[in-house]
């Protein structure tokens, strides 16, 4: 795979899942939604929509989805992310800028990733919480949906 500008027409469309590692720094290797994470990611007309969760998510036992136990739903939140925007290409590079996440923080952000494209797989790469301990490079493999 090569880093090279990607057309919008390339680019829009919907593409499922295949991986998402954290690289860290120091060597460690994380994998947020566990090894095989579902989700996918639709680029449209300018907008980005991206949902990814763990596979299997157990249901909730303890009430519904808003009176279920904390711990349920602190644990369906820690298994999930979902944010919208809009998007712009830069070269080799995508800028979604964030108008609605379910992590607070993102919101208001521009998110920069370098896309690698062989043609058939996308990958979506960007660094994190540089300059500390827990810098790291963010890594979402993707195919066609």
């Amino acid at each position: 795979m090569t880093s090279r500008t990607i057309t919008p027409e390339e680019f829009e469309g919907t593409w499922r899942l295949l991986d998402w590692r954290q690289e860290y720094d120091d060597g460690r290797v994380r994998y947020p939604m566990g090894e095989r994470p579902v989700g996918l990611i639709s680029y449209r007309e300018g907008r980005v929509y991206e949902i990814a969760t763990s596979a299997g998510r157990p249901d909730f036992v303890t009430g519904g989805q808003w009176d279920a136990d904390d711990a349920e739903k602190a644990m369906a939140y820690t298994t999930s992310m979902c944010y919208s925007g809009t998007y712009v290409l830069d070269g080799d590079q995508v800028v979604h800028h964030v108008d609605l996440s379910v992590f607070p923080n993102f919101v208001g952000k521009g998110l920069r990733r370098t896309v690698l494209w062989d043609g058939a797989t996308m990958t979506l790469s960007g660094r994190m919480e540089e300059g500390t301990p827990e810098a790291r490079t963010v890594i979402l493999d993707w195919c066609r949906w």
